[in-house]
């Protein structure tokens, strides 16, 4: 039967420490379970992902997640069709429409031909003569409702804008967590090799001390 420490992935030293530290009740790191070990990962990378941010709200603790589970952190939708309902599909394209040079250009065509059929036309004695009482009437109706409109539309643009830096955040932080990670790993890994490079020396001037002594032997 195969024991915990050959089955358990390999244990960094930091990692090893925060455990020792802060989770003692665990016992040795090398004989944790594949569950235990996940758990004490998780709660090492909240631990230093607060070091960075200073507190853990819900995205950070989906960040850990995502570490502790080598997960991608999943991109934001770009439409939500069903959240966003006939409502928002229409006040967004209500919103880029008056927002265009097509809207300006017909709205000036539509202005100019109202005042010219009732000036030139009817000789200023048409449906609506000088000075447009009701064409004023239908523009100060328009922006009434165009006004709202717009607002329903930067409402849910704003909230993709949001979506979109959250995720960005969740990025970069991970990223940030994960090269810290990786520092303490390489830091770990040339300190073992310098202390093995130590230990080759001392036995290479061992070895030439013992050549230096069997040869003023032979020279005797």
């Amino acid at each position: 039967m195969r024991s915990l420490k050959k089955t358990t992935p390999p244990i960094d030293y930091s990692f090893a420490d925060y455990i020792k530290q802060y989770r003692a009740d665990v016992g040795d790191p090398a004989t944790l379970s594949g569950e235990e070990l996940s758990t004490c990962r998780k709660d090492y990378i909240e631990h230093l992902i607060k070091e960075e941010v200073g507190e853990l709200g819900a995205v950070e603790k989906s960040v850990a997640k995502s570490i502790s589970q080598h997960k991608f952190i999943s991109a934001p939708s770009k439409s939500k069709p069903a959240e966003a309902g006939f409502g928002g599909r229409l006040a967004d394209r209500v919103a880029a429409f008056g927002g265009s040079w097509k809207f300006i250009i017909i709205f000036f065509l539509v202005l100019t031909a109202w005042m010219a059929v009732n000036v030139i036309l009817f000789n200023n004695k048409g449906f609506d003569p000088y000075p447009f009482i009701l064409l004023n009437l239908i523009l100060s109706c328009t922006a009434a409702i165009q006004a709202p409109i717009i607002m329903m539309s930067q409402n849910r643009q704003e909230e993709k804008d949001r979506e979109r830096a959250e995720h960005d955040y969740k990025i970069n932080l991970k990223a940030e967590v994960e090269i810290r990670m990786l520092h303490e790993k390489l830091d770990h890994i040339l300190m073992h090799q310098n202390k093995r490079l130590l230990e080759i020396q001392k036995m290479q001037v061992e070895m030439m001390q013992n050549i230096e002594l069997r040869l003023e032997k032979l020279g005797k």
